[in-house]
């Protein structure tokens, strides 16, 4: 089998992975992974516009709601009595009024690639454009409870890792309400919920915990990196429901035992923990339009006069770092590393990913740990590709065989094959032996991609000059000559200088392979490096040096592999010649 047939077999197999489940979903499901937008009955006709398009990374795209929010987050946290949040993980404050933890910003990761961006804010007070909040409280009967609009004690002047806040509240019959939040030096705040009873008469309580979010502000969902309302159940993480489904059912409540509840965009999380051994029930509810709830409720429970109840909540909230989680994962959360969607081929990303990490641990660059990943990946395919060599020239070397072949059976299409099986058989060709690098190149191309994609630990990585960040796509653009001329040219044409180097590199690749007989395959290879050049642009920076550098080695490889092999080399070079004056004899025809 030619090398031409790899080349193809992979840009197909590759293109089909890549883009053809994404098309065919847009297709059959044109909004699949949009934010539902829901109105009341009587609202005027004007309130149902089209809401901005959600960006991969999520956050508010109107320019009006980016200033509204700028201006409530000043009003809302100069409020009296806020008690600020100082940890390393997490900054920002609770508002005692309501018992709310309204206002986190992630201090280990900023809000754009700016170095002076400031950090990423995932909470905001309720009434803003950006709301996102977590709220602790009590449900129950037989006594005054707190509300919304409570205003609880606070003792203690900062949460922070070495001194926790407690909240305090007491109604008129005795009844006594505390909150004490504790937080970790990552992305974990803990909360107890006491009830005391002072008074003379039982009362029946169901603490519950809840974190309430617009999709204003959700990340992109799309078929291969989920969106939107997330738990696991009965050990089993859930990724099945998106905004659109809860606005439309208005609540939803997956079966099984409640592991955590809770949102996710493609980088950030907040999620409920329940007490071990409780049993609450979790929900996904619709509040009202554009906003989302995710409700931890435990079971009743009767506090006699005299008595004490407490139940234990953690939430997190914060970046879905992969070493994080599974340290949370580790100490009882379970499949929490599992809120990183890594999919149906997990088992070999996440290995990717790894060795990805170590590479930067190592090196101290994400785009060097690519390089260095492809060199690996590359040197454990060595012997592969040396295989697909011989194969290569061993097909060379019985061509004269296969024709006389199909010469003699060319009106027994099923002798022919049976005869062309019994002479691989007999020279000991493999005609499948040279798919084999391809095929194993696919998953790993995959892998990368999705590590790409969707881990934070890639999120803002540079690599060198005008590469900021490697998960997102080269900025640099030919047509406006880099950001010279004024104007920004459109997806489908923002060549950069890497896509360049891609069809450069892919160009000569194919100069080395063995010529095309079919004068249609030979236009296919011809146009194909500059096609995957258009292609590839709108993708990861990190992923398009993957792919230049296996260029590049790959060059490398069949030019040593040439000089194993000369009977191949001259029988290709042959080849081309022939071609060459083929072609020529065509024209002056």
């Amino acid at each position: 089998m030619s090398n031409q047939r790899n080349l193809i077999l992979a840009v197909l197999l590759s293109g089909l992975l890549l883009f053809g489940s994404e098309y065919a979903i847009r297709w059959f499901y044109p909004n699949a992974g949009k934010p539902a937008v829901t109105q009341k009955a009587d609202a005027p006709a004007a309130s149902a516009a089209v809401k901005p398009k959600p960006t991969r990374e999520g956050g508010l795209t109107d320019p009006v709601q980016i200033a509204e929010e700028a201006r409530d987050l000043v009003t809302a946290l100069k409020s009296p009595g806020r008690v600020p949040i100082d940890a390393p993980g997490l900054a920002g404050s609770v508002n005692p009024v309501g018992a709310v933890i309204d206002d986190l910003t992630i201090r280990r990761h900023r809000a754009h690639v700016e170095k002076d961006s400031g950090p990423t804010r995932l909470f905001s007070p309720a009434g803003t454009p950006a709301q996102y909040f977590a709220q602790f409280g009590w449900v129950g009967e037989g006594a005054q409870l707190p509300g919304p609009a409570t205003v609880w004690q606070v003792e203690g002047q900062k949460l922070t890792p070495a001194t926790p806040l407690t909240l305090r509240w007491t109604n008129l019959t005795g009844q006594s309400f505390a909150i004490r939040l504790e937080i970790d030096r990552d992305y974990l705040i803990t909360a107890t919920q006491t009830v005391t009873n002072r008074g003379q008469t039982m009362m029946v309580a169901r603490p519950f915990a809840l974190i309430n979010r617009t999709d204003a502000t959700a990340s992109t969902d799309t078929w291969n990196v989920h969106s939107g309302p997330l738990g696991a159940f009965d050990g089993s993480v859930n990724f099945s429901n998106n905004y659109k489904d809860v606005a439309e059912a208005g609540k939803v409540a997956p079966t099984g035992r409640v592991n955590w509840i809770g949102f996710t965009d493609i980088y950030w999380l907040s999620a409920l923990v329940p007490q071990v051994g409780a049993s609450p029930s979790g929900d996904f509810r619709a509040v009202d339009p554009g906003h989302f709830r995710a409700d931890l409720i435990y079971q009743p429970v009767t506090v006699g006069a005299g008595q004490q109840v407490s139940r234990t909540t953690r939430l997190f909230a914060g970046a879905k770092e992969s070493a994080v989680l599974d340290r949370y994962e580790a100490s009882g959360i379970e499949k929490f590393g599992l809120s990183i969607d890594w999919g149906w081929f997990r088992w070999f990303e996440r290995p990717i990913f790894l060795l990805l990490d170590k590479l930067f641990s190592l090196s101290g660059n994400f785009g060097v740990a690519i390089i260095l990943l492809t060199l690996i990946i590359r040197g454990v395919m060595f012997p592969i590709a040396q295989r697909q060599f011989a194969s290569m020239a061993a097909m060379r070397a019985i061509q004269p065989k296969l024709k006389v072949l199909q010469e003699r059976y060319k009106d027994d299409r099923a002798k022919l094959q049976q005869e062309t099986m019994a002479l691989y058989k007999q020279e000991g060709v493999n005609p499948l032996a040279g798919c084999l690098p391809i095929l194993v190149q696919i998953p790993i191309f995959f892998a990368l991609y999705k590590t790409l994609l969707l881990t934070i630990e890639m999120r803002h990585q540079p690599f060198v000059l005008w590469i900021r960040d490697l998960s997102a796509p080269d900025p640099l653009h030919i047509l406006n000559l880099f950001g010279l001329l004024p104007f920004t040219p459109p997806s489908f044409l923002a060549i950069g200088v890497l896509a360049v180097l891609l069809g450069i590199t892919m160009y000569l690749q194919f100069k080395l392979n063995p010529a095309a007989m079919d004068p249609v395959q030979q236009q296919v290879f011809a146009i194909m490096p500059w096609v995957l050049m258009f292609v590839m642009a709108p993708f990861a920076a990190g992923l398009l040096i993957y792919w230049i550098t296996s260029n590049v080695l790959t060059i490398a490889q069949q030019q040593f592999l040439y000089s194993r092999h000369p009977q191949l080399k001259v029988q290709v070079d042959k080849d081309k010649t022939n071609l060459a004056r083929k072609k020529e004899r065509g024209d002056q025809a």
